[in-house]
């Protein structure tokens, strides 16, 4: 007798929410570093990590004290997160010294990290030093060959190129000159430049240069623009949208910030964006 058998159910795929990890240092004043990151992968609908590299007491109005964190609970930080919760994209800002740099740089190749976005974070809002010489040139000859895109703004692209970035006409060369190091791609910042216009450039090998324009807005807050940057592209990215369309999302996102925030008085030096201005919901895979 032919038994009838029951077909089994098929298998409903558990969602799960876009991880992104931030390897930074904390801010106690609450502006950029981690604590801008998280701030804009929850308005993004990302899932937020963060493995701390440095504690700074600092506000509004400057840097006070660096306290690095011990490479090796860096590590730690790092391996706890990726190993149990994984991730779909990877963001470092302050790294403040060659040993954290080289600690970064080997979790990437042990984890293989789909992506990897470097905020070169060398020099504070208020002109503090963050990142001496030879953890810079580490970041280039470690760190750089494995990102998917390096955000450097205009005093970071100096530094690391040895020569002044005068004009909108020297973006794209300096640009180019920053892939040379050994990045896959390079979005300079150009918020520095004087002018009307805000204007970030965005060169890859294989592809035409991208200029990203826009009216600038005029606002004293804008205490964590790179971190919220980066942030907010490797969220782009970690959703797989291609790298000059996550380039576009992420700036607009940071002008969204800056203007919903422009008018806001937090404390008495450079204030912080409003990132929560648009919140979007969580982003599920």
């Amino acid at each position: 007798m032919n038994q009838k058998t029951t077909p089994e159910p098929a298998a409903v795929a558990t969602p799960r929410y876009l991880r992104v990890l931030s390897i930074a240092g904390s801010d106690s004043g609450g502006g950029a570093g981690v604590q801008a990151d998280l701030k804009t992968l929850s308005a993004l609908g990302c899932y937020g990590m963060t493995a701390i590299t440095a504690l700074t007491a600092q506000n509004t109005q400057g840097v006070r004290a660096i306290h690095p964190v011990p490479v090796s609970h860096l590590i730690q930080e790092i391996d706890a997160v990726v190993e149990d919760i994984g991730v779909d994209a990877v963001k470092t800002g302050m790294l403040p010294s060659p040993e954290a740099v080289q600690a970064v740089a080997d979790a990437c190749l042990r984890f293989r990290w789909p992506h990897l976005v470097i905020d070169p974070v060398m020099i504070a809002s208020s002109g503090a030093r963050l990142m001496g010489a030879a953890t810079a040139r580490l970041l280039v000859q470690a760190l750089f060959p494995l990102a998917t895109v390096v955000t450097p703004n205009l005093d970071e692209a100096q530094a690391l190129l040895g020569r002044p970035i005068q004009g909108v006409g020297d973006l794209l060369p300096a640009a180019q000159a920053l892939l040379a190091l050994g990045a896959p791609a390079v979005l300079l910042k150009g918020g520095h430049l004087a002018g009307d216009e805000v204007v970030d450039v965005l060169v890859t090998p294989d592809a035409p240069p991208l200029h990203l324009a826009s009216p600038r807005i005029h606002s004293a807050n804008t205490h964590g623009t790179g971190c919220t940057l980066s942030a907010a592209l490797a969220c782009e990215l970690a959703a797989g949208m291609p790298l000059d369309a996550a380039c576009r999302q992420a700036r607009a996102y940071i002008l969204g910030a800056i203007a919903a925030g422009a008018r806001v008085r937090t404390g008495h030096g450079h204030g912080p964006l409003n990132h929560g201005f648009s919140p979007r919901p969580a982003r599920l895979v």
